[in-house]
């Protein structure tokens, strides 16, 4: 047997939970201030007014608003304006469902089956739309917070529209910066796409590690490219950051020949506001490559969320019951832990649950030094509050849960904007309900198979044979045309990246029949080796020793 037959044989996916690694510290997202600072400035003024009117009893409802100003800190403005429009009706579509339910009924088993159902079109919708971190849970919070609270019909209106106010000034919010950096988050995608070129690019010999940066590098490059054809205004920034994709792009099919060094000094004169560097392309490269064809590559194929919205569905209603039966009174904080562990395997699911109850443990703990100070007044509560949502946005991104370690203090101090409580009581129902929905939640996941995963990866090689086979054909001609070969090196390029990203998914799955590993290498060699070729053939291959600047500047 071959040492790849040997090292990739098919068989079936490992069936141990990791723990070493799950609570390791990494690197701080390179955005971590945007969401940061952006909440405190959504959540502030409203809080503050609200202390002032002495009804802080009424944050719950401007908070729901005020969190959206989480999201959407990757995408372009234009992009990002509509986005948060989406997240914030999502907002108040859920918190209108939750705030009605819980003013006609007053059954807990009755509202923790509405959060459940509205935890899983919550997951569904917001996976569906990649909308990216935070994700279903900050809305899942808010819903099912709502859920448990006093309420009647007559109030539903008013409460609603505070939420619709502090969503419309977390809108403006996130909006601000591009009066400042107007393609800010387009020079950050290519910047962070030459970085993973460039750290691809440095690596040598052929082992899982640099197999992992040559994936994370296509996944940065189709991050650069869904950022810049997010919107179709195609101004002159915008042709001078696709040129330097393109150049990502290429160095990742041919590392060898790919300079690491002009592609880290291209990604360091990203930052600030200073002019896009000037990253050369033959004529005809640049014509056929950069436009409307770019985009058709990059169309994002959905993958089925059934089986997550059922776990979901499934491990926050047990959680809520089974927290109902130990008689917790706060039956929601189960639910949401339940729907905060839904990841794109079991593998993942496994580690999120053990890295949110460790960051609940120590977070409860963190409330228990803090609630002396918080309980000084009103104005001590809302300043703590700031406080825990900045740090929960600093540290988040380093490891899940190291963010929450500040996020499970700040939804206690919460609880208390009504009114003060017995922090014992506070602390222990927290602890409780933290296991519990970890428990429960993981139970159902295990319980709710994915067996359609192996399906799914059969699908990507095909796709990822017939892209690397339509390559070859245009290769073979002794005048391809130039555009059908700029959009058969796209194709394959996507090609590659769904299939890493379906086969990493796939392994990490349970009950299901062994994966073709042994094919999804040597489909991703021969499709690599592909890439290089039709790089070459395009004439895309960096020169390192000629000016870059072989393409005039045109807008």
């Amino acid at each position: 047997m071959s040492p790849l037959r040997s090292a990739t044989s098919a068989s079936p996916p490992a069936r141990r939970l990791p723990l070493a690694g799950v609570l390791r510290v990494g690197r701080p997202s390179d955005i971590w201030f945007k969401p940061a600072l952006s909440v405190v400035a959504a959540i502030a003024p409203p809080n503050l007014t609200l202390l002032a009117l002495g009804r802080l009893d009424l944050a719950l409802y401007t908070m729901a608003g005020s969190l959206c100003a989480l999201y959407a800190h990757n995408r372009p403005y234009a992009a990002r304006a509509g986005a948060l429009v989406w997240v914030v009706l999502g907002m108040l579509g859920g918190l209108a469902v939750s705030l009605v339910a819980a003013s006609l009924t007053g059954s807990a088993v009755v509202l923790v089956t509405v959060g459940a159902l509205l935890a899983a079109a919550q997951k569904a919708l917001c996976d569906a739309t990649r909308v990216g971190p935070p994700g279903h849970v900050v809305l899942t919070f808010v819903s099912s917070a709502s859920l448990f609270g006093p309420q009647t019909l007559a109030q539903v209106p008013g409460h609603l529209a505070l939420a619709a106010a502090t969503g419309g000034w977390a809108w403006l919010v996130c909006m601000a910066p591009a009066l400042v950096r107007p393609h800010g988050p387009e020079r950050r995608a290519t910047a962070a796409a030459l970085k993973a070129a460039a750290t691809y690019a440095d690596m040598s010999g052929t082992g899982e590690g640099r197999a992992r940066a040559r994936a994370a590098g296509y996944t940065a490059v189709q991050a650069a490219w869904q950022s810049l054809l997010s919107t179709s205004a195609r101004s002159r920034t915008r042709r001078a950051l696709e040129r330097l994709v393109v150049r990502a792009e290429v160095a990742l099919a041919a590392p060898t020949e790919a300079d690491a060094g002009r592609l880290r000094a291209w990604a360091d004169a990203l930052r600030g506001t200073g002019p896009v560097p000037q990253a050369g392309l033959p004529r005809a490269a640049a014509d056929e490559l950069l436009g409307v064809d770019a985009a058709q590559g990059f169309r994002a194929r959905l993958s089925p969320l059934t089986p997550l919205a059922v776990r979901t569905a499934l491990g926050c209603a047990l959680a809520g019951y089974a927290s109902l039966a130990l008689g917790v009174g706060r039956p929601y904080w189960a639910l949401v832990t339940a729907a905060s562990l839904y990841q794109a395997n079991i593998a993942l699911t496994w580690s999120r649950a053990v890295q949110r109850v460790v960051g609940n443990v120590v977070g409860v703990l963190v409330f228990a030094a803090v609630v002396p100070l918080a309980h000084l007044g009103e104005a001590a509560l809302v300043v703590c509050c700031l406080a825990f949502s900045f740090g929960a946005e600093l540290l988040i991104s380093r490891n899940y849960w190291l963010g929450s370690v500040c996020v499970t203090p700040m939804a206690l101090l919460i609880t208390e904007f009504a009114g003060y409580q017995k922090p014992g009581e506070l602390m222990t129902e927290r602890l409780v309900d933290t296991v519990v929905g970890a428990l429960v939640g993981f139970a159902a996941a295990v319980a709710v198979t994915n067996r359609r995963a192996g399906d799914r990866v059969e699908r990507a090689l095909t796709a990822a044979d017939r892209a690397r086979e339509c390559a070859a054909r245009l290769l073979a001609e002794p005048h391809p045309d130039p555009a059908a070969l700029a959009a058969a090196r796209r194709a394959l390029a996507v090609a590659l990246a769904d299939l890493r990203a379906t086969a990493d998914a796939a392994a990490g799955e349970w009950w299901q029949r062994a994966l073709p590993q042994e094919r999804v290498v040597l489909a991703e060699q021969s499709g690599h080796r592909t890439l290089a070729a039709t790089a070459r053939r395009q004439g895309l291959l960096p020169d390192r020793g000629t000016d870059t600047k072989t393409e005039d500047a045109r807008p």
